[in-house]
């Protein structure tokens, strides 16, 4: 044979069924595209000069892993409805004369052909849009930007060697089903598995059982670090229970429906129904693939959505002045009233020095340690011999101690005290309790305590993964000595001062880095200090956003790439099941059924199945709620209101935009099924 016959045959076979290979080919270049987009970012100029521009590249960089497993996995899956399609072909081939090494080399041409369209069209859309995305992270960021076009070779270079490599294994998987597959097998590809499914009720069990313990772990861990522990694993029980349950669900569904003679025995149900049930197995799983699309979507959006749009709040909970100082101590005289008013006039004095008159001003002392919670009682640590388990970490909180004095100026309250009372606040989670017992392994120290729910400062909270509690003391001082004198040896004394300025962000920026050169090395020394911070609200700003934008980003990328493939997923299955069930309506045609009637039976089809992954994952996402969000609060986000509107939102915008592929692909299917031979291609 001509060696020019196989391009030929390859671009014939790619023509006559672009209704299939032109998704394909958009699809691909769709995610070469994004996986572009995500390495150019991480090597682009302006990425570099970002603060966090570490933390960055790790989420840039995490997401071409994504991306690229992502991308691997989906186009083996697409591809293998491309290979269903086209095997009845490939055995008129080898009817024809053609042997396996010859269809092996059409196969060649073929995957060469879309790689080439793929990776250049893909290359080409990245190029002209990576300005347009990098603008889009900057402008999330809240940073400058620059308008000149570059070109990264290193990003392209990438991108050829992960997508060469994943079209070359997928040119191996199709040479490995046409290899092992007789002549017979590859006519009779499109009907395969015709036989009535039986619904299997130890997958429904198992499902139902897996998925119960998904959702058991989702409601019960409220607590942030265990939350992180235990997502992972949730999310893999409930893929796992996902496709069994879709499975198994929707044999059994099609199997009641066929029961109910009173639904089954019409023009709009019964053609429908019959050609569902014998590949509902099939079906079943293509289902429950769009049902972790869509969850994962779901939960990514709104999750990294809310974060974005929490920024400000967790801005103003972390810094709550525009200047922050905190100062620790070596000991517990320190904190002495008269060496913090003499702090407290020097670092004004410092301020005024550069022309600054500070106010609003925000002061209080804390004394703090890390406890280990079960119930009412706390184990304090740092006393001799004493460590945490790793599998503790979930009831590690830390302890912090301030004077009711400062409570009350802070609050604006007139709250009082009795001997061996103190208010108590946990920042995450209520305390349910009436008291608490502080204990080491030399003694205890309880209290008799009453909630407060506003009014406690919660700088040094905002910074932990870890929950604070603090307990509000008639007398500080007292209450230290008491610590010391049960056994506590590493306690830390440290005290908050706090001022504005009213000068521009970029004053307040200048003037930050000014007082850190004046209060930091000799001044610090002279006066004894343990260790000194300062930060501005408008300097550590643009940190927020650069993280919580940087993940607000990517999950936008990641969830376009994910809609991508839940769209192609539906709209291949359409599809393939529209040219399966075309010989049943042309049946059916023959014997008196109308357009009409074929429109009613295709959207009885659509609608038995087709809002099942979409009512699955939004019952996922109600479960999930819990566990997202205690996770949120390890960047102290704790705006719950905010998480439960755009989680409604985005469920909103994906329904809707699930309806409209729902018309699409009814659209393609009803052209298939009718014989409407002008829109087949």
């Amino acid at each position: 044979m001509k060696h020019g016959l196989y391009p030929k045959l390859a671009l014939d076979g790619m023509r006559k069924n672009r209704r299939l290979y032109l998704p394909y080919l958009l699809t691909c270049g769709g995610m070469v595209m994004m996986f572009y987009i995500l390495a150019y970012l991480v090597s682009s100029d302006s990425s570099s000069l970002l603060p966090y521009q570490s933390a960055l590249g790790i989420i840039l960089n995490l997401g071409c892993g994504v991306i690229a497993v992502f991308a691997a996995i989906f186009l083996f899956y697409t591809n293998s409805f491309l290979m269903r399609r086209r095997k009845k072909e490939f055995g008129l081939y080898n009817i024809l004369g053609m042997d396996k090494r010859n269809l092996g080399r059409v196969i060649f041409w073929e995957n060469l052909f879309t790689a080439l369209i793929a990776l250049a069209g893909g290359l080409a859309a990245g190029i002209a849009f990576s300005k347009l995305a990098e603008l889009g992270l900057l402008n999330i960021m809240q940073m400058e930007v620059n308008y000149d076009l570059t070109l990264s070779p290193k990003a392209a270079l990438l991108t050829l060697k992960v997508f060469g490599v994943i079209f070359l294994l997928i040119f191996l998987n199709a040479l490995r089903q046409i290899r092992f597959t007789g002549t017979l097998a590859l006519l009779r590809s499109e009907t395969e598995g015709e036989k009535p499914p039986k619904a299997n009720w130890l997958l429904g069990v198992l499902g139902a059982v897996i998925l119960g313990a998904a959702y058991y772990i989702a409601v019960v861990v409220a607590d942030p670090v265990s939350a992180l522990m235990w997502f992972f694993i949730a999310v893999i029980l409930v893929i796992a229970a996902t496709y069994l349950l879709m499975i198994f669900g929707s044999v059994l569904l099609c199997r009641i429906l066929q029961k109910n003679k009173g639904y089954y025995y019409k023009a709009s149900h019964f053609v429908s129904l019959s050609s569902m049930t014998y590949r509902m197995k099939r079906n079943g799983a293509g289902l429950a693939s769009v049902c972790i699309l869509a969850t994962m979507v779901l939960v990514m959006i709104s999750s990294t959505a809310c974060l974005y749009f929490g920024s400000e709040g967790a801005i103003q909970e972390r810094y709550p002045r525009e200047m922050n100082i905190e100062i620790s101590f070596y000991q517990r005289k320190d904190l002495d009233k008269a060496r913090l008013a003499s702090l407290h006039q020097d670092l004004l004095d410092v301020a005024k020095g550069n022309g600054v008159e500070p106010f609003n001003l925000r002061e209080y002392p804390i004394v703090s340690n890390v406890a280990y919670f079960v119930e009412n009682k706390a184990e304090l640590a740092g006393s001799e011999g004493h460590s945490f388990s790793p599998d503790a970490a979930a009831q590690v909180n830390r302890v912090q101690l301030m004077a009711l004095s400062d409570y009350n100026a802070i609050s604006g309250t007139n709250e009082s005290l009795e001997d061996g009372e103190a208010l108590i606040h946990s920042n995450r989670e209520s305390y349910p309790y009436d008291d608490l017992t502080l204990i080491t392994e030399e003694g205890k120290l309880s209290f008799r305590v009453r909630e407060v729910s506003e009014g406690i400062p919660n700088r040094q909270a905002a910074m932990n993964i870890i929950p604070t509690v603090t307990l509000v003391v008639p007398d500080l001082s007292e209450a230290s000595e008491l610590l010391e004198q049960i056994g506590v040896e590493e306690i830390w004394y440290d005290w908050e001062f706090g001022f504005d300025t009213g000068l521009s962000p970029a004053e307040q920026i200048s003037l930050c880095e000014t007082l850190r050169k004046e209060l930091r090395g000799s001044w610090k020394e002279e006066r004894g200090l343990s260790s000194l911070i300062l930060e501005s609200r408008e300097m550590e700003r643009q940190d927020f956003y650069t993280l919580y934008g940087g993940l607000f980003y990517l999950g936008i990328l990641l969830s376009i790439v994910f809609l991508f493939a839940a769209v192609l997923i539906l709209y291949y299955k359409q599809i393939s099941e529209g040219y399966e069930d075309r010989g049943r309506f042309d049946i059916m045609q023959k014997v008196g059924m109308n357009r009409e009637e074929i429109r009613k039976s295709v959207n009885s089809q659509l609608l038995t199945v087709f809002f099942l992954p979409l009512l699955m994952a939004g019952v996922h996402l109600c479960f999930a709620f819990p566990m997202v969000q205690a996770m949120l609060k390890c960047f102290n986000l704790v705006n719950a209101d905010l998480f439960i509107k755009t989680t409604a939102l985005s469920f909103g915008v994906f329904a809707l935009f699930y309806v409209i592929v729902y018309r699409i692909t009814s659209n393609a299917y009803y052209h298939i099924v009718s014989g409407d031979r002008g829109d087949l291609r």
